[in-house]
């Protein structure tokens, strides 16, 4: 049987893995113990020159669908894993046939929420993580996604700002359809609450130093914030609202909280009655990434939302302490991006820069300078306020670009 690779964007050096051995067989000339969680599959990661891959085994149908629905929900711009492609066509060497692989980017400084909490998050992080997973799966179904198997053990997580951004890993259960019934979104979110809820009793369990953490943590509670979050964000990007002619400000004011939630309104549905008494409107079309879009006009960064919102308040500032604000937005952009935010995330020193994404160390310098200004009694200069973050809490955080400090476990890596 000839091996068969399928790739959207083929990498000459997938070829040279070795597809003839079992992947729980593969050693470390090409696995990274990356952090890892729960998964019914056996996967690796693997490093091929600059670049680091997962690959999973499982069915050869099974494997092309999630390839090409990844693909989709990539060109949809969808918070997922990257796909790289699919080797069929295995065989060892007595000619026995292996499972097929299916092979994702490894998504730098993402961690699965296990490795989280093994890694210092604590029970204040907990409603952050499943913040994250309500954004990501109000995405899905606005995309007419149906998820099928939404846990937090499917998902993989980057800081952001103070909270976090969640990845697709796990499409394997996944379908678009056409138009997702209420109905599928209820079950979805309902397998959500019951995965979470044993996860988290999981957690509780296996940790031994970070049990403190997780055993202070009521799954009850949990569930019903993701259910109750669900519910807010979901009425807040799709609910209908009325109103008299005379308060027409109240549209402006439902764009605004939508851009506040970090969304755009693409499309909205405005209906008045007979008389043009009373106005109804719904929003039709929302697309993520208000605040990414924004700094990214503005300044070229391509970071999270939440970040990007934290660098968009630093820039006003900025604007404000130098009274800019009758300057070209666009000029004065650059010019704190020059003066200000790439002589900063300069200053990581080379051995310290897989710990965290560079828009991730801006916005800690940022809370750092409030807490040594609020000392000092006084502002503190942000250049000085790296420096001593970098001397002071920087060096204690573990490297999540590529963290290698687990134990490796076939039984227990995700994608």
């Amino acid at each position: 049987m000839a091996l068969r690779i399928v790739a959207s964007r083929p990498d000459p050096a997938i070829i040279t893995l070795p597809w003839a051995t079992p992947l729980e067989e593969w050693g470390e000339e090409h696995v990274v113990p990356l952090p890892r969680g729960l998964s019914r599959h056996v996967v690796r990661i693997v490093r091929l020159r600059e670049r680091v891959y997962a690959v999973k085994e499982t069915v050869e149908p099974i494997a092309f669908r999630e390839y090409r629905l990844l693909r989709d929900l990539q060109r949809m711009g969808m918070p997922a894993v990257v796909p790289q492609g699919v080797v069929a066509g295995r065989v060892d060497a007595d000619g026995e046939e292996l499972p097929a692989a299916l092979i994702t980017e490894h998504l730098r400084f993402s961690l699965p929420y296990r490795s989280l909490f093994s890694h210092g998050a604590g029970r204040e992080d907990l409603p952050r993580l499943v913040d994250a997973l309500v954004v990501l799966l109000v995405r899905l179904h606005l995309a007419d996604f149906y998820w099928g198997d939404v846990s937090l053990s499917n998902v993989l997580f980057r800081r952001s700002a103070d909270g976090f951004a969640a990845y697709l890993v796990d499409a394997e259960t996944g379908e678009l359809r056409p138009s997702l019934s209420r109905q599928m979104r209820e079950h979805d979110v309902t397998v959500a609450t019951e995965n979470v809820f044993a996860e988290l009793l999981d957690l509780q369990a296996s940790l031994p130093e970070g049990g403190s953490v997780a055993r202070a943590i009521e799954p009850h509670d949990v569930v019903e914030l993701l259910q109750r979050r669900y519910d807010e964000l979901w009425s807040e990007l799709t609910g209908h609202e009325e109103f008299s002619a005379g308060e027409l400000w109240r549209i402006e004011r439902r764009l605004e909280r939508l851009n506040d939630l970090g969304f755009d309104v693409d499309e909205l549905d405005i209906v008045t009655d007979y008389d043009g008494d009373q106005v109804r409107i719904q929003p039709k079309v929302v697309e993520a990434g208000h605040h990414r879009r924004e700094l990214q006009s503005l300044t070229g960064l391509d970071v999270e939302d939440a970040q990007a919102r934290r660098l968009l308040n630093d820039l006003a500032a900025f604007t404000a302490h130098h009274d800019l604000g009758r300057e070209d937005r666009q000029l004065v952009a650059n010019r704190w991006l020059t003066k200000i935010y790439e002589p900063l995330v300069a200053l990581i020193p080379d051995e310290a820069r897989g710990k965290l994404e560079p828009a991730q160390f801006f916005h800690e310098v940022l809370v750092h300078r409030w807490y040594l200004s609020e000392r000092a009694g006084r502002p503190v200069d942000i250049f000085d306020t790296a420096r001593d973050y970098i001397d002071t809490v920087l060096g204690s955080k573990p490297d999540e670009a590529l963290a290698a400090d687990e134990p490796a476990d076939p039984a227990q890596i995700s994608p």
